[in-house]
């Protein structure tokens, strides 16, 4: 729900930084190639008690991800503050602790749904099945009040929230190491901890539990705004014009761009049945995960074709993409059928794998032989 402002355009990011490839994205789309972050969740052994300590053994074993940085990517000034997570899961639940330093720690939204990124907050974004679509939101200020919504697509495709969705079961707990609302203190931090059901990340009752070894996309956000004190209590920012300071949008994996509703660009989770602490070098990038990049360039310069012609390219080769490549040891081609204001990219593998993108970034995965 950000306003996208203009991205910092990086210096030229080969993918193949990613894993080996024949294709190279130019620079106006090297910001949203970087590499997504990524993290092994550890199971938990022992019942967790949501009240935003993270006393637990098993929470001691977890590993910490690495420090929030600027949504935009690294090459953006340091976050004022660090925020750090880590997370934990067992047969029923995804758990989630966050750290975040503040020497000001405010809230006075009090009533789920108020929309709480209109204060400092700490949100999570999940997409089980990693296609992109039908993703799930969750909100949470320093009051511990609830913004939770169900969204089946990103806005930029259309998408529409559905803020009357509840995650059934979802429980959260917030320590604060300081005084909330009191400004003639400085704080250290506030803590956030969450038990998430995989049973809730539904909308009619059909839900994926993960097993061992499963891969979810999901990333984390944190909501910091300049504040002033007026009557005694904190206010936020505006500008001579009188006109809101924007806030700062601080994440784990960069977005490239101002704004979450990206899920492509999300990081990744995986599900380690290990209860010690994960080796996170250990992780490896799906196979998928490295190919659909290929489909994701078709996209971006696809919208940016449609904006200028106002209709789709029939042509790979007219958007400067190669139809055939190589990601690692594996050959593939790629097809592009457009029809008026619809099209399909789909990639196919010499291996039998087929997978597909459309005008909306729905990712489909077809056949994995």
């Amino acid at each position: 729900m950000r306003i996208i402002r203009n991205a910092f355009l990086i210096t030229l990011f080969i993918i193949s930084n990613l894993g080996s490839s024949a294709q190279e994205v130019p620079e106006k789309y090297a910001r949203l190639f970087t590499a997504p972050n990524t993290y092994i969740a550890g199971q938990s052994n022992t019942a967790i008690t949501i009240d935003g300590q993270a006393n637990e053994p098993s929470w001691k074993n977890a590993a910490w991800t690495s420090e929030f940085i600027d949504i935009q990517g690294a090459n953006m000034p340091h976050p004022t503050y660090p925020t750090r997570i880590k997370m934990l899961w067992d047969i029923d639940s995804l758990y989630i602790f966050a750290e975040l330093k503040e020497e000001h720690i405010w809230a006075y939204y009090d009533k789920q749904d108020m929309i709480v990124y209109h204060e400092n907050d700490f949100e999570v974004f999940i997409d089980p099945d990693g296609d992109t679509h039908n993703y799930y939101e969750f909100e949470v200020n320093a009051q511990n009040t609830l913004f939770d919504l169900f969204l089946d697509k990103p806005y930029r495709n259309g998408g529409k929230p559905d803020i009357e969705w509840n995650a059934k079961g979802f429980k959260s707990a917030v320590y604060v190491d300081g005084t909330l609302n009191d400004p003639t203190d400085t704080d250290k931090k506030w803590c956030v901890e969450m038990a998430i059901p995989f049973s809730s990340l539904t909308t009619d009752g059909n839900y994926i539990q993960p097993e061992a070894g499963a891969i979810w996309k999901i990333n984390f956000s944190r909501v910091q705004w300049q504040t002033e004190i007026v009557n005694g209590k904190y206010t936020r920012k505006t500008n001579d014009d009188g006109k809101l300071i924007p806030e700062d949008n601080w994440v784990w994996s960069p977005q490239g761009v101002i704004n979450m509703h990206y899920p492509e660009r999300w990081g990744l989770i995986q599900f380690s049945s290990n209860a010690q602490k994960p080796t996170h070098s250990s992780f490896q990038l799906p196979k998928q995960e490295l190919l659909a990049r290929h489909l994701w360039h078709v996209f971006y310069a696809q919208r940016d074709y449609q904006r200028e012609h106002k209709t789709f390219c029939n042509d790979l080769d007219t958007l400067g993409i190669q139809s055939n490549g190589k990601e690692n040891n594996t050959s593939f081609s790629l097809e592009l059928n457009t029809s008026g204001n619809t099209y399909t990219a789909t990639l196919t593998t010499n291996n039998n794998l087929m997978i597909s993108i459309d005008q909306d970034g729905l990712l489909r995965i077809h056949t994995d032989k």
